[in-house]
């Protein structure tokens, strides 16, 4: 790390219209440092055994950091339209023992956060983001990323921007900024200001240099993914720009396929994919039309992690879940999802719903 990280961290909080940002080194890292300072900060100090409210449907880093915290994970049910997290359910999940809600943002698609802000504040609970697909999304004039305590993003090479690898954590609250500067490389307070608010200073450097003050990591991200995130992040509106235009030709496409449903857009998407819960007459049949998207050169993905907890990891994470989980089930059976890009897809879009058509007419 240097100057270069150190600067990007500054120009994609203002991008996104945060005070801080903490550059590491995945999107899952921050995932981990989000979930760590939540532990280690004295004004939350979520303890084992507390509730966390998560959405079934996410990817693994969403569930991991908690479990490997000793954090009870309450499994809810998303919404069909949207794929995110059903907020009636989060409400009716809320026990004594809740201290957080995870939301995740899933595919570009912002969940209803302005609602799950409420919820927190009227339940006193911390409410985390998810926004590692999302980059670039916004909702009632607001980025997704933003809405809560902390906000975590991905840079991997396949998302909206690219550093290769890399992750970062939005947050206004700048003792939490300082926490995770200090978790990112060793729990040290090398990196921390003089005057700064998680251990004082002695003046030494043989000591400011070298004193452990929290049970930190090594995910510190490189100096050229953060020149490159420097780049990348002044190309973010055109970038979702782009996304967005492919996401009108895909929606025109499939307005009226009676086969798929598509993902209803909250606020405004930045469409990390194209997802498809098959239907009708292709419900029961993800196998065989993920086969004829391959034969045809088109990669095609689960959506996310479906269920996930059909996984057979669940054994090892202490975690409620509900009897039903039926949407859940659905995206799991029936779901997949194909890739956007920034430049015109139109071609593309055309060429997958005539697949989808010739596999529903038994062609």
């Amino acid at each position: 790390m240097g100057p270069e990280v150190a600067a990007y961290e500054r120009e994609f909080a203002q991008h996104f219209g945060a005070r801080f940002g903490v550059m590491v080194n995945s999107g899952s890292s921050a995932n981990l440092l989000a979930v760590a300072a939540l532990v280690v900060d004295p004004r939350f100090a979520l303890q084992r055994g507390d509730e966390v409210i998560v959405p079934a449907v996410s990817w693994a880093t969403t569930y991991f950091p908690l479990a490997q915290y000793g954090l009870k994970l309450v499994f809810v049910d998303v919404d069909i339209s949207t794929l995110n997290i059903d907020v009636a359910q989060v409400r009716e999940a809320i026990t004594p023992r809740t201290r957080a809600i995870f939301a995740v943002n899933l595919l570009g698609n912002p969940a209803e956060l302005t609602v799950l802000r409420s919820i927190a504040v009227e339940h006193d609970l911390v409410l985390l983001e998810d926004n590692c697909e999302s980059l670039g999304a916004m909702l009632d004039g607001k980025a997704a990323g933003t809405f809560g305590l902390m906000g975590t993003f991905s840079s991997f090479f396949s998302h909206h921007i690219s550093t290769m690898e890399g992750g970062m954590i939005l947050t206004d609250d700048e003792q939490l900024s300082q926490e995770l500067t200090s978790l990112r490389a060793h729990g040290w307070t090398r990196e921390l200001p003089d005057d700064n608010l998680v251990h004082s200073k002695s003046g030494d450097p043989l000591e400011d240099l070298f004193r452990f003050v929290l049970p930190g990591y090594n995910v510190r991200p490189l100096e050229m993914s953060g020149a490159i995130g420097r780049e990348q992040v002044r190309k973010v509106p055109s970038i979702v720009r782009g996304r967005r235009q492919n996401a009108e030709s895909f929606k025109d496409a499939f307005a009226d396929c009676e086969h798929v449903l598509i993902q209803e857009e909250r606020g405004e998407s930045s469409w990390f994919g194209f997802s498809m819960v098959l239907n009708g007459a292709l419900a029961g049949r993800r196998a065989e039309v993920a086969n004829a998207f391959r034969e045809a050169g088109v990669d095609v993905r689960p959506i996310v992690g479906g269920n996930f907890t059909k996984n057979p990891v669940m054994s090892y994470l202490d975690a409620i879940v509900p009897n039903d989980l039926p949407v859940a089930d659905r995206v799991h059976e029936d779901g997949l999802f194909i890739g956007n890009h920034h430049f015109p897809i139109n071609e593309q879009i055309r060429a997958v719903r005539k697949i989808v058509d010739r596999v529903a007419d038994g062609n």
